[in-house]
This record gives structure tokens, sequence and C-alpha cells, in this order.
């Protein structure tokens, strides 16, 4: 075709020409990672503040776990301080408490797991089914304002809502019961815990899957209702298939954090009666490693939450593929 366009139109082929675009097109070529930064630069850039936060905050910290193999001074540095091999780690799997103290994290981040994990995406299902907007902006707001208050301020109240004059006594009173100490009683702990978690947190966690569920697309539920399917059988066939990956990709982060459970909410709620069923490893390491300057212990505990998670993170991510097909990687 080029030689007969060239014919028609009177000019003369050059043999060479296809050949130079060839030679140009490799001259200008470059990787495809550079390429593509060089095309979405602006991207990049967004990302950066973020990567940077990465980088400073969690992946420079992890060089700072040498000094669990070390007898730390604060004075003397990660450079100077006399190295002790796995002094620590033997001293904290040798310590009586310490498989009771990793007991307790293990069932309240089972509560937690179990309880709390699935109460985000009730509460967004339910707000999305609401379609009076006057109504359903003001129920959003009520329930993300927990979460704003920090964990002293929620002790508070759940110290006045639970203390012998208070609301839960009164109703136990007005039904012949004897009031209840509640949080001085171990067997009720747990269970304080994981409400007190799952009222705080559970309206700012369904953020995301309200964001999931606005982009559903709405043509689904319009043919199901024109198929006759109810509003229940929209939710189990339509709604929740459409959410999956959100919802595994959020629990396999969850499980990651399977044992940081925070410092802050057992340590305003725990009492001396409920110390063996609260004592887990936030207030261990505060106990034992930062309230006596141990502070290679306290990096060692550390360590050991961390590869528990990787551990964790992996089998589950390793199930979610095989059974669902979505995973982290």
């Amino acid at each position: 075709m080029a030689n007969t366009s060239s014919i028609v139109y009177g000019t003369t082929p050059n043999p060479n020409q296809h050949t130079a675009g060839r030679k140009g097109g490799r001259k200008g070529s470059n990787h495809p990672i550079i390429n593509n930064v060089k095309k979405h630069w602006l991207l990049y850039v967004m990302a950066l503040p973020g990567i940077l936060y990465f980088i400073i905050f969690k992946y420079i910290p992890i060089l700072g776990s040498f000094i669990s193999l070390q007898d730390y001074q604060i004075f003397s540095g990660m450079w100077k301080s006399p190295w002790v091999g796995l002094k620590h780690f033997i001293f904290i799997f040798t310590y009586p408490d310490f498989y009771q103290v990793v007991r307790n994290t293990f069932i309240i981040g089972f509560y937690q797991l179990v309880i709390g994990f699935p109460a985000p995406l009730i509460l967004a299902i339910m707000l999305n089914e609401i379609r009076i907007m006057a109504v359903k902006r003001p129920m959003q707001t009520l329930f993300y304002l927990p979460h704003f208050l920090s964990w002293p301020i929620i002790g508070g109240i759940i110290y006045e809502l639970l203390s012998l004059n208070g609301p839960a006594n009164m109703i136990l009173e007005t039904f012949g019961f004897e009031p209840q100490l509640f949080l001085q009683k171990s067997e009720y702990f747990r269970g304080i815990v994981t409400s007190s978690y799952v009222w705080k947190e559970t309206g700012w966690n369904t953020i995301i899957f309200l964001a999931a569920l606005a982009g559903i697309n709405p043509s689904l539920y319009e043919a199901a209702t024109v198929d006759g399917a109810s509003r229940w059988r929209q939710i189990f066939s339509i709604t929740i298939p459409c959410l999956m990956p959100t919802i595994m990709i959020l629990f396999l982060l969850r499980v990651g954090n399977f044992l940081e459970l925070g410092f802050e909410q057992i340590y305003v709620l725990m009492t001396p009666m409920t110390y063996a069923v609260g004592d887990i490893l936030d207030t261990y390491v505060y106990r034992v490693g930062i309230v006596e300057g141990r502070y290679s212990l306290t990096t060692a505990v550390g360590l050991f939450k961390s590869i528990i998670g990787f551990f964790l993170l992996y089998f589950c991510n390793y199930l979610s593929k095989k059974s669902t097909g979505q995973g982290l990687y």
C-alpha cells in the first residue's frame, strides 16, 4: 500500500523510512516502569506522602528490632549496647504468666473478630436500606460519633453506666435482681471490652462498606425487583456477593492485626479483680518493659506479635485464595 500510494501521488518511496522509524522507536523507548511513571506522574506525586509515611514509620523502625538481641541501654544506643542473643526471648517463654497473657490476648482478639468484624457490615446494609435521607444522614453521624471519643472518656461512661447506682443496676433492680459490680467480676470483663469496642468503632468502620455499596450497579436491583425478589433476597443474592471482595480484604487486614487489641481500652477498663482475664500483651509490655525500662524485652514481645500476625495473615490469605479466589497478594 505504501508503494502504491507513492506512485499515485507522484512521490518516490524511501526504502530507509521504515527502518529509521524502527530504530528511532527503539532509541526512544524506555523501561515500562519508567514509562508508567512518566505517564502517571501526578498520581505518584499524590501517593508520595503515603509512601513516605510507610517508609519512615513502618520500614525504618524495623531496624530497631535488633535491640531485642541486646541489653539495650538508652544512653549507649543501639550500636554500643551489649549483645545477648536470645536471652529475652527465652525469658518471655519461660515467664510463668506469659502463656496466660497470650491466652487472654487470643480470646479477646477472637471475640472482637467474631463479633466486631461483621457488625460494620450489618450496620452498613441497614443504613443502605434507609431511603429517607433526612433520617439516614443524622443516623450515620450518630453512629460515627463514638469513634472520636478517647478511651478514657469511653471508660468513664462505662464506669458510670455499670456502677452500683448506674442505669444497668437500676434496670436489674426493677426486675427484682440484685445489683452487680460488673467491672469487678472477671466473668463480665471480656464481654464489656468487646461490647465497648463494637459500640465505639462499628459506625466508623461502616464507611468502607457504604462506599462499596454505592458502587453496586443499580440495574442489578431493578432486574431482581422485576423478577419478584424481596429485599432480603436481594441482600443475600446481590449485595453480599458484590461486597465479598471488600469483605475478604478487610478481613485479612483485620487478621493481620489480630493481636493488636490496643493498650488504652484494656488499661482503662481493667481492675485488680479482672487482672487474670484482662492482662494482654500490650499491658504486659507496658508493665514489664516500659515501666521497668526493659526496652529489649519490650521489643522481643513486639517482634513475637509481628511474627504471629504474619503467619496468621499468610495462612488466612492462602485459605481465602483457595476458597474464594480473593486475597491480598
